[in-house]
């Protein structure tokens, strides 16, 4: 019926290019507009304005020798001022802005290594999106923005990247272990020598108050019965102990300990070995 009435309609956010006997001849911006198809005018085309996505898969190799699939998104929009350039001179824009992405990718991405590719990325994104800039604004269209959404190594670099990051961090766990155990090892050593030297002096004191006691037996037995000698009292003690011992074996019935010479001369024996011994001490 618009075409009968010789009116058109253009949507929000497009443009209409209008020829007359085939040339080109106005851009109409969106509404109602008379177009008299009697005198040769026709509509050769929608022209959209809105910004449009382009995905771009391209695979490249790196600097060293790692191959990958960089995807790239490119948001892109014709201008309004360049509507005829960006509807008459490019066949097939998408195609030939992804041209330019892969020419971009393969001439900056070999340059880098991959772990730097990793971290430049933005660097190729705003590479493309410059190169882009200085060619497309020619054909009537302007770059909004570029990304490099996703870096996709070959599946066996992957597998050795993570198997990498896995040492790394198993190397750290074990000196943290081995840390943890020397300093384990450092604290139970201390235990033990401050356990031995309290234990050295409970043994030193029991053999002093032993010794103290002794003393004050032989003194005591002295005075009270005139005319022994402290050798005789201490013979006499030894005995005394010596029985006393000899009750608590055959009070045990597990008991494993045999002294050998284990007659009641042997004490005055045991006695004089140890004398002599001192006495020979103290001569060297």
């Amino acid at each position: 019926m618009g075409q009968v009435l010789c009116c058109i309609q253009v949507d929000q956010s497009n443009v209409a290019m209008t020829e007359k006997f085939g040339r080109f001849n106005d851009v109409l911006e969106p509404g109602c507009h008379c177009l008299p198809w009697i005198f040769g005018y026709k509509v050769a085309g929608n022209l959209s304005l809105r910004v449009q996505k382009l995905d771009v898969r391209c695979e490249t190799k790196t600097k060293d020798n790692v191959f990958v699939t960089v995807i790239a998104s490119v948001q892109y929009r014709a201008i309004l001022e360049k509507a005829m350039d960006a509807f008459y001179k490019l066949s097939n824009t998408r195609e030939q802005i992804q041209a330019y992405v892969f020419d971009v990718i393969r001439s900056s991405v070999p340059k880098m290594n991959l772990d730097d590719f990793f971290e430049q990325k933005n660097d190729v994104a705003r590479a493309v999106e410059e190169e882009f800039e200085k060619v497309m604004t020619n054909y009537g269209f302007e770059i909004v923005q570029t990304l490099i959404v996703d870096i996709e190594p070959v599946e066996t670099v992957k597998r050795a990247m993570n198997e990498i990051n896995a040492a790394a961090r198993m190397r750290v766990a074990t000196n943290d272990k081995a840390e943890a155990e020397k300093i384990l090892q450092i604290k139970r050593a201390e235990g033990e020598a401050e356990a031995k030297y309290l234990s050295g002096l409970g043994i030193a004191r029991q053999r002093q108050a032993i010794v103290d006691g002794l003393r004050d037996s032989v003194l005591a037995f002295s005075d009270n019965v005139p005319g022994t000698t402290a050798r005789e009292v201490m013979d006499m003690v030894l005995v005394t102990q010596y029985f006393d011992t000899m009750k608590d074996i055959g009070a045990s019935s597990k008991s494993s300990a045999v002294f050998i010479p284990h007659g009641p001369g042997a004490v005055r024996d045991v006695a004089e070995q140890i004398r002599n011994g001192l006495l020979q001490a103290q001569a060297l």
